[in-house]
């Protein structure tokens, strides 16, 4: 298989490439046992978060970009966790994880996705963000 130059840069993980947002910067996940819930759960409905790579995406980065850091976190450990906050950055992350799909299924490995709801702190507030638990099927 052949990759393009742009699909070579964004295979990694690393995501020093895509742009960040002050806000993303200052999401804390580091909380004890972070919390996914449905919507309108409540405590005895949550569900503990999975240890994954935890990829944020804003409104600004490049689906492609993140795509190739989700096939590769999918590649190297099989599960990637996708965070977003606001109907902008969870375009951008839907969009990553359906490019992630096709960047993948050409070495035959299918992903599910699974969204959830997640609190996060960011500057001693909470907020809510959207999470998309990535898998191999």
């Amino acid at each position: 298989m052949s990759l393009t130059p742009d699909q070579s840069e964004t295979i990694q993980p690393d995501m020093s490439s895509v742009p960040t947002t002050p806000e993303e910067k200052r999401m804390n996940t580091s909380q004890s046992a972070p919390i996914a819930r449905a919507v309108g759960a409540s405590g005895a409905h949550a569900v503990e978060r999975h240890n994954a790579e935890v990829l944020k995406v804003s409104t600004r980065s490049r689906p492609s970009a993140v795509a190739g850091a989700i096939a590769g976190v999918i590649r190297d450990s099989g599960m990637a966790e996708v965070q977003s906050i606001g109907a902008g950055a969870t375009n951008q992350a839907i969009k990553a994880v359906a490019i992630a799909r096709s960047y993948l299924s050409e070495e035959g490995v299918d992903i599910v996705c699974t969204p959830s709801f997640i609190d996060v702190e960011i500057d001693a507030e909470e907020r809510t963000a959207i999470r998309l638990l990535v898998e191999r099927r």
